[in-house]
C-alpha cells in the first residue's frame, strides 16, 4: 500500500500561511541582534565601539551633557547579556561579577549596574530613567528608547558586531 500524499493545493495552502510567520517582518541577523538602547533625551545616536565598551565598563560614568549614566544589564541566562559579556566585556560570568564587585571596593564607582529580569523591565526602566542604556534584542526595541548606532552600524547591518 502507498503511503497517502497531501494535494498539492494543501501544501501550497500551508506555505502561504507559514511564510509570514516565519519571516515576521525580520532578517535572521536582526532577530539575533542586539541593540543597544537609551533614554530618548540621550544627545548621541552613535558611538564608536571603544567607547561603548568603556560606558559599559563603568569607565565612562556620563554622557557629554553630564547626565550620569545608569547601566542597566540582564540578569544571567539571557542570550542578549551572554552576547555582552562575550562581545563588550571579553568576559564570563564569573570574571563580570568579580569585575563589578572589584571596581565598588576599590570606589571607582558609587554602584553596580542595574539587573533587570526581563525585556520589558529593561525597555520600561531605560524609557523612565534619563541617562540610561540597555540592551535588548533588536526585534524586541519597540518604542522603550532610543537605538545607538555603533561604529556607524544598526542592528542587522552586515559588520555590525553584536550580533
Amino acid at each position: 500500500m502507498r503511503p497517502a500524499r497531501l494535494p498539492s493545493v494543501l501544501i501550497w495552502l500551508l506555505i502561504a500561511i507559514a511564510a509570514p510567520v516565519l519571516s515576521a517582518g525580520t532578517t535572521f541577523g536582526q532577530s539575533r541582534a542586539v541593540a543597544i538602547v537609551v533614554h530618548p533625551d540621550v544627545a548621541i545616536d552613535d558611538l564608536p565601539f571603544t567607547q561603548l565598551r568603556r560606558v559599559f565598563l563603568g569607565e565612562q560614568q556620563f554622557w557629554a551633557d553630564g547626565r550620569k549614566i545608569t547601566l542597566l544589564i540582564r540578569a544571567p541566562e539571557a542570550y542578549e547579556r551572554d552576547m555582552v559579556l562575550q562581545r563588550i566585556y571579553e568576559m564570563n560570568e564569573g570574571q563580570f561579577q568579580q569585575y563589578w564587585i572589584a571596581k565598588i571596593f576599590r570606589s571607582e564607582v558609587s554602584g553596580g549596574p542595574k539587573i533587570v529580569y526581563s525585556t520589558s523591565m529593561a525597555g520600561e526602566l531605560v524609557k523612565a530613567l534619563p541617562g540610561s542604556v540597555t540592551f535588548m534584542r533588536a526585534s524586541d526595541v519597540g518604542d522603550y528608547g532610543k537605538v545607538l548606532k555603533i561604529d556607524g552600524l544598526s542592528p542587522g547591518d552586515s559588520g555590525y558586531q553584536l550580533q
